[in-house]
């Protein structure tokens, strides 16, 4: 019996949503140990050797090497991770690691980040396996540990320890790219070129401890707070890469609206819910997310520490960084918790060909336009092996459905159908690339 990446795709995302894989960072959590020996029993099943590999006790990641029929061309890497935020079952609708389908679609924590994509992987993998077809060139299949705190425990990890996994390889498709919005009247997928740099900063800021009913002009949570303000409330100028620069002209193609750097909403109302997205891409960002100091009531603390989550357009690093630093002022240390490169990469070339073919093989003249993602993937830690990523997880999804909403928020959810197509777009892809 011919068994279809899309008759098992769903089945597959539902099991792979049912074991929870939630990373909390400092390497808290159940790890990703029971989802990779899944994953590499599914792929063992159809006869292709997996090899599992443990950062620590636990943090387990699953590679799988398919060979290709030309060794004269490079290999292309084929990646998802397989751990998932954690989430709060008491906020949800139904149970996060239910993986219950509902109303035609598929509710749980990684529905969208990024269970679907590992999902519609293994769809297509087992296809080839059971049809015997093999790849024009070699397909090496990744399926990473602990993505969502910075890849230490995964993908970085490999990359340092194990980097002949990858031997062969120029390129990358992954996470965050390839679904769809409606511009203008028109479906148009966003294929992921480029994506911000990530730096998690603290900031300490100094002070001189003391009883708390005493007058204190040298108080570490004054300063704090006074940092903590300027940097949450500073305004990043407006600044477009040629990803952005190129995504904005086409959407001005697509609507007639021109973008206004200084009023840049009147376009991103044109863009519905992926408005959210394209509009972190814009400028740097600087966001307080967690606030730590002292010990009893009655006790001015000596020290109070800020963490900062910053992203940066590519290339803006250093310039960046300066600038938290001016702002947090004197008397307040700025240090990197976690540091990782943007990336910008050609939307030109032949994969970039072939992805756009594969998504007019289900979807005839649908635009395609690059786009900049503000997180981050793990992309990153293979640029270091010299691979070009893209993010190409494609989703021919219903306008109304707030996709982008849905990373790291409240009722995860993907339709069943928009998982068949994916399954099917990307075996185009695999079998022709």
């Amino acid at each position: 019996m011919n068994i279809l990446p899309e008759d098992e795709v769903v089945r597959i995302c539902q099991e792979l949503i049912r074991i929870d894989t939630s990373n909390y960072g400092d390497n808290v959590g159940p790890g990703e140990r029971a989802a990779a020996e899944y994953t590499a029993g599914l792929i063992e099943e159809v006869g292709l050797g997996t090899q599992i590999f443990e950062s620590e006790p636990g943090r387990a990641s699953v590679i799988a090497r398919m060979p290709g029929s030309d060794p004269s061309l490079p290999a292309l890497v084929v990646h998802g991770h397989l751990d998932v935020v954690p989430a709060q079952k008491e906020d949800w609708t139904v149970d996060p690691f239910s993986g219950e389908e509902k109303d035609g679609l598929i509710w749980g924590r990684g529905a969208v980040d990024m269970k679907d994509m590992d999902a519609m992987i293994l769809s297509v993998l087992r296809s080839m396996q059971r049809e015997k077809i093999q790849p024009k060139r070699d397909l090496i299949f990744g399926f990473f540990a602990d993505e969502e705190a910075g890849g230490k425990y995964g993908a970085s990890w490999l990359v340092d320890t194990q980097p002949g996994l990858f031997e062969g390889a120029t390129e990358a498709i992954s996470e965050v790219g390839g679904f769809s919005a409606n511009i203008g009247g028109q479906r148009t997928y966003l294929l992921q070129t480029a994506e911000k740099g990530i730096s998690w900063l603290r900031l300490v800021a100094h002070g001189r401890a003391g009883h708390g009913s005493q007058i204190n002009t040298d108080n570490a949570v004054t300063r704090l707070a006074r940092a903590v303000t300027r940097v949450g409330e500073y305004q990043w100028p407006i600044e477009l890469t040629p990803t952005t620069r190129q995504f904005l002209d086409g959407v001005t193609e697509l609507t007639g609206v021109e973008f206004d750097p200084d009023n840049p909403e009147t376009l991103l109302a044109e863009l519905g819910t992926v408005a959210r997205f394209v509009g972190a891409t814009l400028q740097n960002t600087s966001n307080p997310t967690m606030l730590k100091s002292g010990y009893k009531h009655n006790v001015i603390p000596g020290t109070a520490e800020a963490l900062i989550d910053v992203r940066t357009l590519p290339g803006q690093e250093e310039q960046v960084l300066a600038t938290i630093k001016e702002l947090a002022g004197d008397g307040v240390d700025v240090t990197y918790d976690h540091k990782d490169v943007s990336l910008e990469v050609p939307f030109a070339g032949n994969l970039v060909d072939s992805m756009i073919d594969a998504l007019h093989s289900q979807d005839p003249g649908a635009k395609v336009l690059p786009y900049t993602l503000s997180g981050g993937t793990d992309n990153k830690s293979l640029s270091r092996l010299g691979i070009t990523g893209y993010g190409f997880a494609p989703l021919q999804l219903p306008d109304e459905l707030d996709f982008t909403g849905m990373f790291h928020g409240v009722d995860e959810r993907v339709p069943t159908e928009s998982l068949k197509f994916g399954s099917k777009v990307l075996h185009r892809l695999l079998t022709t690339y």
